[in-house]
């Protein structure tokens, strides 16, 4: 006798999606989570296209919710640019934190349960001890981000470590100069602008170095900083690590892994919480058919485009001839641009042939 179908380690985005997409498909689900909401993050809180429809599909929508909307993407480096639109809708920038609200809100109208304040401590054989309750389920899932309790648990460490930063978020009191996502480049890493409100922006640098503060890394990035200059703080700075990790399998028995906790990429393609929509449908949808197989196949297509696409970027980042090679071709066939981002944002398939394949888009990138 099962006290419910799906118990999730893990209240965040990820677990919160997980736990809308398994009550669309009729079943019982228990969220617990060490933390109570609101539950923050330091993230880049840019909400692609598709990271969008991702959200659609599980009955989310931005109505009523104040965000800042951009239009595409922006690269910018040494007094240099290069831009893109998104070749169909537009992108959000929303505080985490409301993101987590909306999240929170859609569960509890399915009848998701809550266990906030809660920490897992044991999950075998479909029962879990949390905090003082035990809790029989058909289905545990690991939604508890890069340092996942139930992966340990559940023997799913194998894997390999692509790459590990620092990431450092912080609000400014400033009308957004840009309808664009801005990427700001330099020898330390990029600082990524994105508009979250009417008169906010969101700064987030992500760098391999301890610089210690956003506000010691600004001068590293000068078109940004003097646009900071004398502007008034919107929030606390937070920081968190980012990782590329990719892990051999995200399933075993009756447990899944979804989310950082299933594998990550780092944030320079910020596609971290579209993956994890993503990945929360087609688990819920194997959960309902009772065969995690299925999963673990689509986990790993899912995964193909923004690890291929945050490798790339991290190249540019490393190296700072590819990173210039890069500017000077895009700004001489701007339509390159354009198509790399309709791979990222999931319009154009990711290939090996053909005028969007990877072999046609390097060969265009070394002959310049």
């Amino acid at each position: 006798m099962y006290d419910t179908d799906v118990f999730i380690c893990g209240g965040g985005p990820a677990g919160l999606a997980t736990a809308i997409a398994a009550r669309q498909q009729g079943l019982e689900v228990i969220v617990a989570d060490c933390f109570k909401p609101p539950i923050d993050k330091a993230c880049g809180e840019g909400m692609m296209p598709d990271s969008i429809a991702a959200l659609a599909k599980l009955g989310i929508t931005f109505e009523g919710v104040e965000t800042g909307i951009f239009r595409g993407i922006r690269f910018i480096e040494n007094g240099k640019s290069v831009e893109a639109s998104f070749p169909q809708g537009v992108g959000h920038g929303i505080r985490r934190i409301l993101l987590h609200d909306l999240l929170h809100r859609r569960a509890t109208v399915l009848g998701v349960q809550f266990r906030w304040g809660t920490q897992v401590l044991s999950a075998d054989d479909g029962l879990v001890q949390a905090g003082s309750e035990q809790i029989r389920s058909r289905w545990i899932v690991g939604a508890d981000g890069i340092n996942s309790r139930i992966r340990k648990l559940s023997g799913l460490q194998a894997g390999k470590r692509l790459s590990r930063r620092i990431g450092m978020r912080r609000h400014y009191k400033i009308f957004p100069w840009s309808d664009f996502m801005e990427i700001h480049w330099s020898s330390i890493g990029q600082a990524y602008v994105t508009p979250v409100g009417k008169d906010e922006i969101c700064v987030v640098i992500v760098t391999k170095d301890r610089l210690g503060s956003v506000d010691a890394a600004l001068p590293l990035f000068p078109e940004l900083a003097a646009h900071l200059r004398g502007v008034e703080h919107g929030s606390s700075e937070r920081g968190a690590l980012t990782t590329g990790h990719v892990y051999d399998r995200v399933t075993t028995g009756k447990v899944a892994l979804v989310g950082d906790a299933s594998g990550s990429v780092d944030a320079i393609a910020g596609e971290g919480l579209a993956l994890s929509f993503v990945q929360a449908v087609a688990l819920c949808e194997a959960l309902k058919r009772g065969d995690l197989s299925l999963y673990e196949e689509a986990h790993r297509q899912i995964r193909r485009v923004p690890t291929f696409m945050s490798q790339s970027m991290l190249l540019m980042g490393r190296f700072g001839m590819v990173r210039r090679r890069s500017f000077s071709t895009f700004q001489r066939d701007p339509r390159l641009f354009q198509r790399i981002l309709s791979i990222h944002v999931s319009a154009t398939p990711l290939t090996v042939w053909g005028r969007s394949g990877l072999l046609n888009l390097g060969f265009r990138l070394l002959s310049r």
